[in-house]
């Protein structure tokens, strides 16, 4: 699988990075399975958070034997200073590390969230003293909805943030806010050295009154073509690599996907956009 540099980190992340959201609810047999597919793939790049259900007890007892092989990033929902140092403890416990690689605010949904971190007591602070004690050594944001593009850009305007993670699909590029703010993030990230991960690549639409079909909180597209053509879509940005859904049965899909990446050129990027409009984008 091809690699690209995850900024200032120079790590050469694989385009597939595991997410652990697959993990939410999973017996340690089958999830040792779907790690061994994942190793087997050549990934080398994990991001996990507390809020994924088990993930992180699942993949904990994997890390003393792949630890170095892998760069492990990590989450909080926390936005107060006390909050954000006892999960980081507790993650740190429960995935069976010292250290990991990569540390980020999760779920920055709305600026009201981005100015909590920031404030007197929040959990800038607690993240600034982790990063000096050597518990980490890179700081990331991430986070869903319309305005996310948006906000990160704010957010690096204050702080000179490692990593963004945000939505990048060829749905929700059809609508043109979040496309021009989108686009916006990734030449400044660019221009920055900033390492970028995309997430929700194989959306197809929210799942409204349908039957789900799948375990993740969105309908994911489940057919290996278009699956193809979502992640050739979005690994065809300056990107560093896509985060892998959230549902151990199409995750093998997205896995070969990212192995047989073929870049799009321009128009077939705005071709994609224009098939797109017949869905309805996950965030309005």
């Amino acid at each position: 699988m091809q690699t690209r540099t995850f900024g200032p980190s120079g790590h050469p992340s694989t385009l597939a990075i595991f997410g652990g959201a697959a993990f939410w609810e999973i017996s340690q047999a089958d999830a040792d399975k779907v790690l061994e597919q994942v190793l087997a793939a050549g990934v080398n790049h994990f991001d996990i958070a507390p809020s994924y259900g088990q993930a992180e007890i699942r993949v904990g007892p994997w890390m003393p034997r792949i630890r170095k092989e892998i760069f492990l990033g990590c989450k909080t929902m926390e936005r107060t200073r006390e909050g954000a140092w006892k999960e980081l403890h507790a993650s740190l416990q429960r995935l069976q590390t010292e250290t990991f690689d990569l540390y980020q605010f999760h779920a920055v949904n709305k600026m009201e969230e981005l100015d909590a971190i920031f404030a007197p007591g929040g959990a800038m602070e607690a993240f600034l003293e982790a990063r000096q004690q050597g518990l980490f050594k890179y700081i990331g944001i991430t986070g869903h909805g319309v305005d996310s593009p948006a906000i990160y850009l704010e957010a690096l305007r204050r702080f000179d943030f490692d990593s963004v993670l945000f939505p990048l699909n060829f749905v929700q590029m059809g609508n043109p806010y979040y496309r021009k703010n989108a686009e916006e993030l990734i030449r400044v990230c660019r221009e920055r050295n900033v390492g970028t991960m995309v997430i929700k690549t194989i959306t197809k639409a929210p799942w409204g009154q349908r039957e789900h079909t799948a375990t993740t909180w969105y309908e994911p597209f489940d057919e290996p073509g278009i699956i193809q053509r979502a992640v050739d879509f979005a690994l065809s940005y300056d990107v560093t690599g896509l985060c892998t859904v959230g549902d151990v049965r199409i995750l093998p899909l997205v896995l070969r996907a990212c192995e047989n990446f073929k870049p799009m050129d321009e128009a077939e990027r705005e071709k994609a956009i224009a098939e797109g409009r017949q869905f309805e984008p996950l965030f309005a």
